[in-house]
């Protein structure tokens, strides 16, 4: 590197990336266009990256550009991270709950089981952090955050774990689809179907990856997506059909059918705490509030199939 950076240069690039456009990032950040432009430029000297193509006088984020914005985004949570721990010691902490999500969880559910925790705790100031389930382990384990819901691959010394909502996935029909007539789908009868998929780094993914592998089936994935929400969007909206865990098609019960699946492919989600939680009653209260609504939700989902 040429030139050590400077802040006012990684804002601008932050900005450009997220807001799409120079123009947007100069009101953003409150100063003129050819400004930002200036700061690109030189942050691109300074490290010698080509950080955008300028393409028909537009920006696009070049592969180098994208990495060098995942460990700023990384930094600047880490940041974020500091200011709410200033703020919860200000607030003399033992009144906020800090509670991480994996993106899959992200939506009714963690509503559910947070207002269900507040009615016993209204004065309690509640955070919600979404990132994945490696890096939630993570903060749990630097004590972060206080509690999270996780997928089921983490395994920390340092964090005591509980399985929750252990079942199989079942397939995912948009509810005129002829697939509908059967009871059971296996690999073989979604052969070639528009499929649509979790990313290729989910452990969903992995586990339907194996299943049709294992039976010669083709996986034809129209659209990927990290989030369960999306997914059920658009097998309903009649895309494609998928593999998911029940839980996730909980508020979608009228728009889509779900159907057993063979073999078995069982996936279960991780109730996490950090040993000796500084926090420890409200843990405690809020764990016990998201047993309640997974099993709730397991009842409401899974009734009739």
């Amino acid at each position: 590197m040429k030139e050590t950076l400077n802040l006012r240069q990684i804002e601008a690039f932050k900005a450009v990336v997220e807001h799409g456009t120079v123009s947007q990032a100069a009101v953003v950040l409150g100063v003129s266009q050819p400004a930002v432009s200036k700061l690109l430029s030189h942050l691109e000297a300074d490290t010698g990256l080509a950080l955008f193509d300028r393409v028909r006088g537009k920006l696009a984020l070049t592969a180098q550009g994208m990495r060098l914005y995942q460990e700023i985004d990384r930094v600047f949570s880490g940041l974020r991270q500091v200011e709410q721990a200033v703020d919860s010691i200000r607030r003399d902490e033992q009144r906020t709950l800090t509670v991480g999500v994996l993106p899959a969880l992200a939506g009714s559910f963690i509503r559910r089981a947070t207002m269900r925790f507040l009615e016993s705790h209204p004065d309690v100031r509640v955070s919600i952090q979404i990132r994945g389930s490696l890096f939630l382990a993570d903060w749990l384990a630097t004590r972060h955050i206080d509690v999270a819901l996780v997928g089921s691959r983490v395994d920390n010394p340092y964090i005591e774990r509980e399985a929750l909502f252990r079942f199989p996935l079942v397939c995912a029909l948009p509810v005129n689809h002829e697939l509908t007539r059967k009871r059971v789908i296996r690999p073989r009868d979604l052969d070639g179907l528009p499929f649509v998929s979790f990313g290729a780094d989910s452990q969903t993914q992995a586990l339907v990856l194996q299943a049709f592998s294992a039976s010669d089936a083709r996986l034809n994935v129209v659209l990927d997506t990290s989030t369960a929400p999306t997914v059920c969007e658009f097998v309903a909206a009649g895309l494609g059909v998928s593999l998911i865990h029940p839980l996730f098609a909980e508020g979608f019960q009228s728009r889509l059918v779900l159907r057993r699946f063979d073999p078995e492919l069982n996936f279960h989600f991780q109730l996490c705490r950090a040993q000796a939680s500084r926090n420890a009653a409200l843990v405690e209260t809020f764990v016990q509030a998201a047993r309640d609504v997974a099993a709730q939700v397991s009842r409401e989902v899974l009734k009739g199939h």
